[in-house]
């Protein structure tokens, strides 16, 4: 995700079990050299998490990426793990899960 034109902020972990995650904890970009773990934040501009990557020791572990609806329930995730393959996920505009499948 990097390089997409969004505003992108550092932050110390991830919570919550529904998608999209909630981003906690922001760090100022100076404080990364003094971490081995961090999360990298993508808002649109409306201020929505389109997603994220965490990164350890310099390294992308998991990426989510997040697409919405018109009245701003998720559309779908897509979710990157190191060494599996992608799974996307599909959202009704209840929020409800549609369809979920493995991306090629």
């Amino acid at each position: 995700m990097t390089g997409t034109g969004q505003d992108c902020q550092f932050f110390v972990s991830y919570t919550g079990v529904k998608l999209p995650l909630r981003l906690v904890t922001a760090i100022a970009p100076e404080q990364l050299s003094n971490r081995n773990t961090f999360i990298r934040g993508y808002f649109n501009a409306a201020g929505a998490l389109t997603g994220f990557e965490k990164v350890v020791y310099g390294e992308i572990e998991l990426t989510h990426r997040y697409c919405y609806h018109a009245n701003g329930a998720l559309r779908s995730a897509e979710i990157v793990m190191l060494d599996e393959d992608p799974v996307t996920l599909h959202f009704d505009e209840t929020g409800a899960v549609v369809a979920g499948q493995d991306a090629a």
